[in-house]
């Protein structure tokens, strides 16, 4: 490929540069990815450059057709891109393209007939029941501090025993609670009512009994060291010391726990209406895959256990 550098004229640098500018401060993307999207499109223009014989211009890019961009795609393919990050990049051009069409330099459909490259389908790694009892009963021994052993041990249990996102977790306040059901706000702002099974709650009372902080009613319950909101990564801190201690797989996050939760509930026969409302799933469609779970793991458990596997 020809250097990026020198791949496209100045108007061109100028735009591309702005758009950086708008992902950096407009929609706040990472370092690392706005770090990708300007190399992707900088492969881009220089695969361009290449294609048509010269630095990349606006009438260049005015002139692009779905072909040029299917034969920069192909390239990248056989490179041995995979999937996910080919799709990356078709994000980072439409990303660019659009910034243009906003900004009216220009406006094209190349990109309208590119289909985005198929994803692998990935399962959700959930634990099994002993090691996720476990790993809820061995918090304890991880901490010599009783209130933090007891603040871990009640977030982990939320995650497990009431199937939280982490963030979901950590945004319970004391109005949240009641006697055996939990408030929960989920994501966009989505209300939805969790049963709280005896040991999460008494793990929680447990907390709440030994917290060295006064706890407003409306605000978190779980506090760091200082007194201020607890931080997810002292949960998955938390998480790593426990992988290690068991003997568990990497795979084994707090996000763990909550696949945990939909697939241990789906194996005792749960009804997947009730638990995309328990997970709060907008569409019943992402419950399902727990489906696809708890098949995997039976078909597993059967290829060990029967006397032909």
């Amino acid at each position: 490929m020809t250097d990026s550098a020198f791949a496209t004229d100045g108007f061109v640098r100028s735009q591309r540069d702005a758009w950086l500018r708008e992902l950096g401060s407009v929609r706040r993307l990472a370092p690392k990815t706005l770090e990708a999207y300007g190399r992707d499109l900088g492969q881009f223009m220089s695969f361009l450059a290449g294609h048509m014989g010269g630095p990349v211009t606006l009438q260049s890019l005015k002139d692009l057709r779905g072909a040029d961009i299917r034969a920069f795609m192909a390239q990248r393919r056989s490179e041995s891109l995979g999937s996910r990050s080919l799709a990356r990049v078709l994000s980072a051009l439409k990303s660019f393209f659009g910034f243009l069409e906003r900004e009216g330099t220009l406006a094209t459909d190349a990109l309208n007939v590119i289909r985005t490259p198929k994803l692998p389908r990935s399962l959700p790694k959930a634990l099994s029941i002993v090691e996720a009892r476990n790993t809820i009963s061995e918090t304890d021994a991880m901490e010599d501090r009783p209130w933090i052993a007891a603040r871990d041990m009640a977030v982990i249990s939320l995650c497990y025993g009431a199937g939280l996102r982490i963030s979901e977790a950590l945004a319970v306040t004391r109005t949240d609670l009641e006697a055996d059901t939990l408030r929960v706000t989920g994501k966009g702002g989505k209300i939805r009512m969790v049963p709280l099974i005896a040991p999460v709650r008494q793990a929680i009372d447990t907390y709440l009994s030994l917290t060295p902080f006064k706890l407003w009613p409306e605000e978190p319950l779980f506090r760091g060291v200082r007194g201020g909101v607890l931080s997810p990564r002292l949960i998955q801190l938390r998480m790593q010391d426990l992988r290690s201690a068991l003997g568990l797989p990497p795979s084994a996050t707090p996000h763990a726990l909550r696949h945990s939760f939909a697939t241990h509930l789906l194996g005792k026969g749960g009804d997947l209406r009730a638990i995309q409302e328990l997970l709060g799933h907008a569409s019943l469609s992402t419950t399902q895959i727990y489906t696809a779970v708890d098949t995997e793991r039976l078909l597993d458990s059967y290829a060990k256990a029967h006397p032909r596997g």
